[in-house]
Parts: C-alpha cells; sequence; structure tokens
C-alpha cells in the first residue's frame, strides 16, 4: 500500500510524522468533508486503513478518496487496486467490543491540583462542583499511556453502565497541537463513539445533546455528548432507549450545523421529539448564567 505516492502522484497537500496534526503511523490532509476548518484534520491510519477526521470523525476509504483527488467512484476502485489500498469491510462482528488489554487511566493521574482549576475556572466553570460531577482527575508534568503523552490535562471518565469504560482529555496549557487525546482503543472497555458521555443516573425524559465532554459540563447532569458533532448508529439507539424529547446544541459553524440537522432526523425518524437549537459560538464558552437561562427553557 502506498498511499503517499498516490498523494504525490495526484498533488493532494499531506504531512506525515513531525507535523504538529500527524500521529505517528497516520498520513494527515485537509479534510473535504468539513470544508472550512483549516488545518490537517483528515488522518489515515497506515496499519489499521481507515480515515479518521479530527473534527467530524470516521469516513469510509471510497468516497473519501473520491473527494480528495475530485474523481467520480468509477474510477475509484481502480486507483485503490493500483496503489494497493485495502478497503476494509464491516461485518456485524466489527461492532462488537473486544476487551483486549486492562483500561487504566494515564500515569501520573490524580485528584485536581491547582493549575487543572485555574483551567476551569478560566472558562468559567465551578472547578469544585465539575470535580465532583463528573469525576474529574488531572495529570501532571509527566504522563503517558502506549507511547501517548498525556502531560497536563484533565481527564474525563466515560462511565457507562456505573463503570469506567473509557475517558477523554483535555489539554489545559494551550500548548499541545491536539486539545482533546481519547483513550486508546485497545483499553477502551466500550467504544467511547458507541455510547454517551453524561450522567447516567440522572438522566430524565429530556436531555439537551452537546458535541464535546466541556458542553455538556456547561449545561450540567441533563445533558449528554456525542464526542463530536459525527455520531454514529449506536448513538442514536441509545438516545432512542433513554429519552422521549431531545435539543440538539451544536456550535454554529455551517458543518456542526449541518450535522445537528441530520441528528435530529436521524432521532425524529425513531420516534423522538427532536429540535436543533442555534446559538451564537460554542455551548463550552457560554457564560454560566446564559447556559442555565437557556436550559430552563428547553427542559
Amino acid at each position: 500500500m502506498d498511499l503517499i505516492q498516490l498523494y504525490s502522484d495526484y498533488s493532494v497537500d499531506y504531512k506525515t510524522e513531525g507535523h504538529k496534526h500527524c500521529h505517528p503511523g497516520w498520513v494527515n490532509t485537509p479534510c473535504p468533508h468539513c470544508t472550512g476548518n483549516p488545518g490537517y484534520h483528515l488522518g489515515y491510519n497506515l496499519q489499521n486503513n481507515y480515515y479518521y477526521c479530527y473534527r467530524c470523525g470516521w469516513h469510509p476509504i471510497e468516497p473519501t478518496i473520491a473527494k480528495l483527488l475530485s474523481i467520480n467512484y468509477k474510477e475509484v476502485e481502480k486507483i485503490l487496486k493500483r496503489y494497493g489500498i485495502l478497503v476494509p469491510r464491516v461485518t456485524k462482528s466489527d461492532t462488537q467490543v473486544t476487551k483486549v488489554v486492562e483500561h487504566r487511566m494515564p500515569s501520573g493521574t490524580g485528584p485536581l491540583m491547582k493549575n487543572h482549576k485555574l483551567y476551569l475556572e478560566s472558562r468559567g466553570f465551578d472547578s469544585d462542583l465539575l470535580e465532583r460531577t463528573w469525576n474529574l482527575v488531572g495529570t501532571g508534568p509527566v504522563s503517558l499511556l502506549d507511547g501517548l503523552n498525556y502531560k497536563l490535562r484533565i481527564i474525563a471518565p466515560v462511565i457507562w453502565d456505573s463503570q469506567a469504560v473509557s475517558f477523554i482529555s483535555r489539554d489545559i496549557t494551550g500548548k499541545s497541537s491536539y486539545r482533546y487525546i481519547t483513550c486508546p482503543k485497545d483499553r477502551e472497555l466500550i467504544l467511547h463513539k458507541h455510547i454517551l458521555y453524561g450522567k447516567q443516573d440522572e438522566w430524565r425524559d429530556t436531555a439537551i445533546c452537546v458535541e464535546g465532554i466541556t458542553d455538556a459540563w456547561r449545561f450540567g447532569t441533563q445533558a449528554i455528548a456525542t464526542f463530536g458533532i459525527q455520531f454514529t448508529t449506536q448513538q442514536v439507539r441509545e438516545m432512542r432507549n433513554f429519552f422521549k424529547r431531545i435539543m440538539v446544541v451544536y456550535d454554529d459553524d455551517p458543518q456542526a450545523v449541518v450535522q445537528a440537522s441530520k441528528l435530529v432526523s436521524e432521532l425524529k425518524f425513531r420516534g423522538v421529539d427532536a429540535k436543533r437549537i442555534d446559538i451564537v459560538g460554542d455551548p463550552g464558552s457560554m457564560k454560566q448564567e446564559d447556559a442555565d437561562y437557556l436550559l430552563k427553557q428547553l427542559i
């Protein structure tokens, strides 16, 4: 397989290991699926043969190649064969989760320290309340897990059926190339994109659906998050199982608005009373009093 040769032959702008947007083992390009968001967000995993955009999520290989090269689908198959690019075929077993290694937190994880709390307070959050409500912990200047660097981050455990099954980390320095780094896939007891972030034991019939963990923190325990604007069938199924009414509050950028509308349509098709709520900016950056007022109007 020679994806780099393919990109070179067709003049696709790409970056490899060493660039700030590119992890080892990945080749990154600007994402053709979420135009308007500059950066090399679309990565191709050279070992497992799949595309993933850090902004809008997983994408199948054929339509992605078609968009990157500006060709039609009939040409894609010939090009994939020519460059030896394999297209994994999804089977039912692919949706089942197999625990490969023990689930655990990065090294150096402990209670939130002063620098973690100052970061949260700089964003208008009550750090003590968030620590208690969302079981937040933090990492120090040295923190590793499976070769990934988690230093100086807030770690948000992902709880499902009263068990920690994954985690999401948020950089507090503003200097990392990756604001968020998730739990290594092999250590997830359940893939985080198959479930929802939130306080499952406090959910009621109505929920506010947001993109990310900080958005959920802003709205509180009646919020659920899809870990980005790219939602999955499994997440839609869980929403249908838990809620009768869902207000979708994504960011105001064009791609997020499109995805919010798609999610509302999917939920309505499954019998959920769903509605898209438009705001300026993103929920995580709202003033707390504004978020509280909106929440009161919606629930």
